[in-house]
């Protein structure tokens, strides 16, 4: 069984869980409150909302608390907004929703850089305090390993060396290839020394695959799950850079991915500009191909309009 989930905001109702403020203001509480305030209150709308129709895994906005891990912010957002996280925390279990979040590029913990690894690791802390607070049983944060720095094995070394006393870190943790420098084949290597699992993007594989076919780098990755694995998915946006996400799935990028599958069951993040619209264009073509078969594919105009929800 395939589980599609989208990431951050939801662009119908709309509600964001990434709502944010200038980092000359995060030191003043009467500014900062209140949009946690909100992005934790948009967080049950759209969870109540993804529930009405069948979407079980969701990516939280790594601004749900805006600059948490900033020195200057000014409380302990743990604390005074522990009656909503509480909130959530029932509504969570009693739906059985799977959450995620995925911290920014600038989080290099194997920076050669001791200012970068402290910062980086205080983000990680925050996200991974955000996914205790909500008791996010099947709850991943999901890194990428950041820049080589000129020498892979000594990244590596530093990686899996900043990261491997982080209980809280890595009760959640999920490391992920990339488009340009760590392929599925490298990620492996640091997840396997912190025992944790191996998240694939199909689109950066198909960029940056390395010596391994999709049906190679899943063979690789899925058995570091101990539960139903997580994967993402995104189609190249045409006119472009490589690497930028298109608003919808490709019919192809989806086919590719289903094949290398082969009936196995996946939670699927639907990483596209359309965000929840996109999850439905998708779960339109999965309907569709199920019914009339691969030979028969829907018209582009139908991937994005409101039918079959």
């Amino acid at each position: 069984m395939i589980r599609l989930g989208y990431p951050c905001q939801n662009l119908v109702i709309p509600a964001s869980t990434s709502h944010t403020l200038r980092l000359a203001g995060v030191s003043d509480k009467a500014r900062v409150y209140p949009i946690v305030e909100k992005n934790l209150a948009n967080l049950e709308t759209i969870l109540r909302w993804n529930a009405q129709r069948g979407i079980e895994v969701f990516r939280i906005g790594s601004s749900l608390v805006p600059f948490a891990s900033h020195p200057l912010f000014p409380y302990d957002w743990a604390v005074e907004h522990a009656p909503r996280f509480q909130r959530l925390q029932a509504l969570i279990r009693d739906l059985g929703h799977r959450l995620s979040m995925h911290p920014g590029q600038y989080v290099n913990p194997a920076s050669p850089n001791p200012q970068v690894v402290e910062a980086s690791l205080a983000e990680l802390r925050y996200s991974a305090r955000v996914l205790s607070l909500l008791d996010a049983k099947e709850g991943v944060l999901i890194l990428h390993l950041g820049g080589a720095y000129g020498h892979k094995d000594a990244t590596v070394r530093r990686f899996v060396e900043v990261l491997r006393g982080e209980q809280e870190i890595l009760r959640f943790l999920a490391l992920e290839n990339d488009e340009r420098t760590w392929t599925v084949e490298e990620v492996v290597v640091p997840a396997g020394a912190l025992g944790v699992p191996v998240l694939v993007d199909a689109f950066h594989h198909r960029l940056n695959p390395g010596r391994l076919t999709l049906p190679a780098a899943l063979a690789l990755a899925l058995p570091t799950w101990s539960g139903r694995p997580k994967i993402h998915i995104s189609s190249q946006a045409a006119a472009k850079s490589a690497g930028a996400h298109a608003d919808y799935i490709a019919p192809e990028d989806w086919r590719t991915l289903a094949e290398a599958l082969n009936g196995r069951d996946a939670d699927v993040m639907v990483e596209a500009k359309e965000k929840d619209r996109a999850l439905f264009g998708l779960r339109r073509l999965i309907r569709h191909e199920e019914a009339q078969g691969s030979n028969c594919p829907p018209r582009a105009s139908e991937l994005s309009s409101g039918a079959f929800r």
